[in-house]
């Protein structure tokens, strides 16, 4: 029997004059867990679907258990033991838990009556298996992220799953939610099926992975036991340049000068008697557990949510009951969510990058300066280092950390007063992670801007704020000037304090 359970030799792939992977070599042992790293665009997702047979490959050959092909179809692919689970999870909302564990597994076993006790029983036997309890009438639409990946995993294995791939399974889990899904997928490990663990973030990397593979500009860059890699040396692998993150440190902040202040700031079953303040040179931080509030918070502050209490923009207090109330006020926000809430992702860059300030490139009898407007886009295209093809081009066609750089363009060509950030690195590659958290620093030194940033990844907090505010239960617990303080600690601060209560 061969050892690899999976082997992809010279693979390559063009979409037009674009080579999106060029002579890839890739082998999974039986009953591994190899991580595939690479940035945004490296080539990661296109060659998921090559593995998967959704896309076909121009050249090379996929060997599958000693079987060599030179294409695989979806059906060829799933007969022969390979589950994908991207990061939408392809799961039907409306369906409840044991629908969509077991309805497919009967449609694929050509059932053509419904049994229902039946389907409840492959349906908890699945969820048994890798040792999770979900309601299995609940509706799907109605589960945390987390429990919705775990229905995913829970009908891969009805398959009779050999190869199971996890695309960016962590992105939008809490650390407790990635120490759960890591024993389900060590269990996974240890019956022997192979998981190949698609991530940029390091850390995990580090923690779940015995072999990793680093793709760049659809290349293969390196491939090594993942006790032979430490952090600086994967860094330079996946972005190919040196990236060393120090911590954000401003000079003297002038308290005599508020920038933006909320006192009593209060929203039923949300959060309540919410008070801070931001001086000129300052990045504040907001961090706590799903649920703190922390989101709606930033919601309202944006207007999208109509909460009590006073706001002063530079000393001023100004009414926000809507967002174009905040844009009028000079306050922006970047919400959790790019791909629902902050971009237009069928229209061109240029679009998306004007929309927010498009009333100040109308002249006479409405017609729009379109000559300004494309100077001005494409300054911030060159700022914020966007990698895109042409400025016509649908926005959903960059990579999600361009599509990021796209939402904070979209808000800065407004010059806003205050800048509300909401997750801005979720789904970010490293690269482009370093390169918001640069331009963040930049704009705080300048001292005109407030910048509220709220994340609940420790490290980002951590890097980048002045002062920590932690929220829980929609109210401010704790506050900490960030002098002193490590990830181990803050996050103990964050945790205990759920605990406690």
């Amino acid at each position: 029997m061969p050892e690899n359970f999976l082997e992809l030799k010279q693979i390559s792939k063009n979409f037009g004059g674009v080579k999106a992977l060029d002579q890839v070599n890739l082998a999974l042992k039986k009953g591994e867990i190899h991580c595939l790293a690479g940035e945004n665009g490296s080539g990661k997702s296109t060659l998921i679907k090559i593995m998967s047979g959704f896309y076909k490959s121009d050249s090379g050959t996929i060997t599958i258990n000693g079987k060599t092909k030179e294409n695989l179809s979806v059906i060829e692919s799933i007969h022969m033991g390979i589950q994908v689970i991207y990061q939408d999870f392809s799961i039907f909302p409306n369906l409840t838990v044991m629908e969509n564990i077991s309805l497919n597994y009967e449609l694929f076993n050509r059932k053509k009556l419904v049994n229902w006790k039946k389907i409840r029983e492959i349906a908890k036997e699945s969820l048994a298996h890798i040792g999770i309890s979900i309601p299995l009438d609940e509706m799907v639409e109605n589960l945390s992220v987390a429990d919705k990946q775990l229905v995913a995993i829970a009908r891969s294995i009805l398959y009779n799953a050999k190869l199971i791939i996890m695309d960016e399974p962590t992105s939008a889990l809490t650390r407790s939610e990635v120490e759960k899904l890591f024993s389900v997928i060590r269990q996974l490990k240890s019956e022997g099926i192979t998981i190949l663990f698609v991530s940029h973030k390091l850390d995990e990397v580090f923690e779940i992975a015995d072999y990793f593979t680093v793709l760049r500009n659809g290349k293969v860059i390196v491939t090594d036991n993942a006790s032979n890699i430490n952090n600086e040396s994967f860094i330079y692998h996946m972005t190919g340049r040196q990236i060393k993150e120090e911590y954000f440190s401003t000079g003297d902040t002038d308290k005599s000068r508020s920038l933006f202040k909320v006192e009593n700031f209060s929203l039923t079953n949300a959060f309540e008697d919410v008070n801070f303040e931001i001086f000129p040179g300052e990045i504040l931080g907001i961090t706590g557990l799903l649920g703190s509030g922390r989101t709606e918070l930033a919601k309202a502050l944006f207007g999208l949510y109509k909460a009590s209490g006073k706001v002063y923009v530079d000393g001023v207090p100004v009414r926000i009951d809507s967002p174009l109330d905040a844009i009028k006020h000079g306050i922006a926000y970047l919400p959790e969510d790019r791909l629902t809430e902050g971009l237009f992702l069928r229209q061109p860059v240029m679009d998306n990058l004007a929309i927010s300030a498009i009333d100040s490139f109308v002249e006479k009898w409405g017609k729009i300066n379109l000559v300004r407007l494309e100077k001005n886009i494409n300054s911030w295209i060159n700022k914020l280092a966007i990698k895109i093809n042409k400025t016509g081009d649908p926005v959903s066609t960059l990579s999600g950390g361009n599509q990021q750089k796209a939402v904070l363009g979209k808000w800065l060509e407004i010059k806003p007063k205050v800048l509300i950030l909401n997750g801005p690195t979720v789904g970010v590659d490293v690269g482009s992670k370093f390169d918001i958290h640069v331009l963040l620093r930049d704009l705080a030194a300048e001292k005109k801007m407030a910048i509220i940033l709220i994340s609940d990844d420790m490290a980002e907090v951590l890097k980048n704020c002045n002062r920590i505010l932690i929220i829980d239960k929609g109210r401010i617990v704790n506050e900490q000037i960030n002098t002193s303080l490590d990830e181990e600690q803050l996050t103990a601060l964050v945790i205990n304090r759920r605990e406690k209560k």
